[in-house]
């Protein structure tokens, strides 16, 4: 049986319609006689004639564009003036399966490594991930064995676009990426390692955090005291996203965090007094002053939280009101205070009710961050969730506690955290003959799931 073509495909709706090739073009907007020539096969298909006779047919947008690849890709010579134009309406339309078919034909020849590569620079400026993804991962299969910058940058992106509520699939992607650091432009290098220092962070991979903060300080230092100054005067230096001296000072953020999460509070504190001093930073900028005042509020209220977290609750007032200030800050804080709370057996019943309204509205909140930055609120969140439950456990409120867990379960399992599930299972099991019948059966649906999802299964009998 002969293969259907656009060309007939039109000639049989003019045909069935009784509409001549006059009365047709003026409905798409085409030429006549270009509609007659292309019937006629005297002219190829350009991308916006065919998407004018899509719709002068009536037909939902792209519906032709699997038979414009096979005529216009495969059975003809491809070439870029009418391979980028379909490549943009195929992102548009998300039309992926059109783009992995163009691309694999597109990559036999070396000479559009470069174009696609642009192109998929401005599918990930325009947010179309998915597209981009694609055409960047053709890119570094092209380019494997040239160790280049340009390989290493389309990991960089495909390590970002990666990024999402799935905590295995965010350190495979942490993993697989780290190795092409190096290769990346040093400024490059900068921010990347800071967003791998995050991914690690949210993971609670502390070790690797460190190593990422360490080379992050080491190499914003170096070009922060011996910046390239012929590329300067030659035009030809890159800027990083902020300013070189707020990566040497978020280097050491990032360590007394660790710290603080290993319980060294007088190491994290010395971290804190190292991103403290300024007096070495030359910009004075209004961008410079604001992040230095910015870092500054960030160290008085870490030394506030490192002395609750050594049991001090009178410094509790302050830092509430520092974190109340802050909407970025409330989530963290408030689970520091929690965890402070569960240890020292504080009484804040009157903190989470004043921020019952922002715990009510995060999770709607979330959805609007950035791809890498979502996945470390996510886990946040769901961390939070299970140590309010363990909160009302021990303040004998067993119901509200019931409601905590479910939420924290439900969010460990959609992210895969497999730490906090066996934690949300420990507590459930403790209350278990309290529950509703209904949450029990939602509490093993979950735990279905979860097994599906990771053939991981827990023991709740």
């Amino acid at each position: 049986m002969k293969q259907m073509t656009i060309r007939a495909e039109l000639a049989d709706y003019l045909k069935k319609n009784g509409i001549t090739i006059n009365q047709f073009a003026e409905v798409s907007k085409v030429n006549s006689g270009t509609i007659s020539n292309i019937m006629n096969g005297n002219r190829p298909i350009a991308m916006q004639q065919l998407d004018r006779i899509t719709k002068g047919m009536g037909l939902e947008e792209g519906c032709f564009y699997d038979m414009y690849v096979e005529e216009c890709f495969i059975h003809s010579n491809p070439n870029w003036r009418r391979l980028r134009p379909f490549l943009y309406r195929c992102a548009e339309l998300d039309k992926l399966e059109c783009i992995s078919r163009v691309i694999g034909i597109m990559m036999d020849s070396l000479s559009y490594t470069h174009p696609l590569f642009d192109t998929a620079e401005d599918f990930f400026a325009q947010g179309k991930y998915e597209a981009a993804a694609l055409l960047y991962r053709s890119v570094a299969e092209s380019e494997k064995y040239q160790h280049s910058e340009r390989l290493a940058f389309c990991q960089y992106r495909l390590f970002t676009i990666a990024l999402g509520g799935d905590q295995d699939v965010n350190l495979r992607a942490a993993v697989q990426f780290e190795g092409f650091v190096n290769r990346l432009d040093e400024v490059d290098q900068l921010d990347a390692l800071k967003v791998l220092a995050n991914t690690y962070s949210a993971l609670r991979h502390w070790d690797k955090v460190m190593v990422m903060t360490k080379e992050l300080g080491k190499k914003a230092s170096i070009q922060y005291n011996y910046n390239n100054e012929r590329a300067r005067k030659n035009g030809v230096q890159k800027e990083p996203a902020m300013p070189l001296f707020s990566y040497i000072l978020y280097s050491y953020v990032l360590r007394s965090v660790v710290y603080r999460e290993l319980g060294d509070y007088d190491r994290a504190l010395h971290y804190i007094n190292l991103y403290m001093d300024m007096s070495w930073i030359r910009e004075d900028t209004e961008e410079a002053l604001q992040l230095m005042n910015q870092c500054m509020g960030w160290a008085q209220a870490n030394i506030f939280l490192l002395k609750i977290l050594k049991g001090d609750a009178a410094m509790l007032p302050e830092y509430v009101t520092y974190i109340e200030d802050r909407k970025e800050e409330f989530l963290p804080g408030l689970f520091k205070i929690l965890q402070a709370a569960n240890h020292y057996d504080f009484n804040v019943d009157d903190i989470l009710q004043r921020f019952e309204p922002e715990i009510s509205d995060f999770r709607d909140q979330q959805r609007n961050l950035k791809c890498y930055n979502r996945q470390i609120i996510e886990d946040r969140y769901t961390f939070f969730m299970a140590e309010i439950a363990l909160y009302y456990i021990r303040r004998g409120k067993y119901e509200l506690s019931i409601k905590y867990i479910m939420d924290s379960l439900e969010n460990s399992v959609r992210i895969n955290n497999e730490s906090c599930i066996i934690k949300c299972v420990g507590m459930f099991e403790q209350l278990r003959h309290i529950a509703s019948l209904e949450t029990q059966k939602e509490y093993q649906n979950l735990l279905r799931i979860n097994e599906k999802k990771n053939c991981f299964v827990i023991d709740s009998a």
